[in-house]
């Protein structure tokens, strides 16, 4: 489908050609180009130097709508990726795992997901000696409804190689499952990373509240 030069496409090429240098009314020589380039196609098959035929055009300018033009078909063309969907905490593992077993540091990493428990981002909230005082619910979950997660599951590493659960791990797991509760975001899991295994604190006992 040929997309005709509207008002909504001259305001948003005037915002680009505004950005593009000083000078002229960047609203009329929009309005310039569409008389001249009615339909995106036409306007974004046309030279630099056809550009700089349209009173109030730079070279600049012109290079920069062009530039604008060739970022939107590469991400029209850029093929879609599927986010991987994390349903069981050996697929968490498995996502993370060989980043985060052999760090010499603990790295406390949220993965956040959609009602079909689909990934929408992965954010390391927190890097050092891992304690309830440390990993606190109100970063975790402001990051959660930034992304309007429907739920996450939290990771964090061992360096020892070891993943059994420390008293600590224990703590920050109730405490996630609480605030949860009380936000309407589960934590659905908080999975411990060794060196060659993991544990789930879920399928341990200790996010039941």
């Amino acid at each position: 489908m040929t997309m005709v030069l509207d008002r909504s496409v001259e305001s948003a090429i005037a915002r680009l050609l505004q950005i593009g240098g000083r000078g002229g009314d960047p609203q009329a020589t929009a309005r310039r180009l569409s008389d001249v380039y009615p339909t995106l196609r036409a306007l974004s098959q046309a030279s630099v130097h056809d550009l700089c035929q349209i009173e109030g055009m730079t070279k600049k300018k012109a290079e920069q709508l062009l530039a604008a033009f060739t970022i939107g078909i590469r991400y029209v063309e850029e093929p879609k990726v599927e986010s991987p969907t994390i349903r069981s905490p050996q697929d968490a593992y498995e996502l993370l795992r060989d980043e985060l077993r052999l760090l010499n540091q603990e790295h406390f990493v949220c993965l956040y997901l959609n009602t079909k428990n689909q990934l929408i981002a992965r954010k390391t909230l927190f890097v050092g000696g891992l304690n309830s005082s440390i990993v606190h619910p109100r970063d975790v979950f402001r990051e959660a409804l930034k992304l309007s997660a429907a739920c996450f599951i939290a990771l964090h590493n061992h360096p020892s190689g070891d993943a059994t659960p420390s008293r600590e791990d224990i703590e920050v797991s109730e405490r996630l499952v609480e605030a949860g509760n009380i936000v309407g975001i589960a934590c659905l899991d908080h999975v411990i990373i060794g060196e060659d295994h993991y544990v789930s604190m879920k399928q341990r006992g200790y996010m039941n509240g």
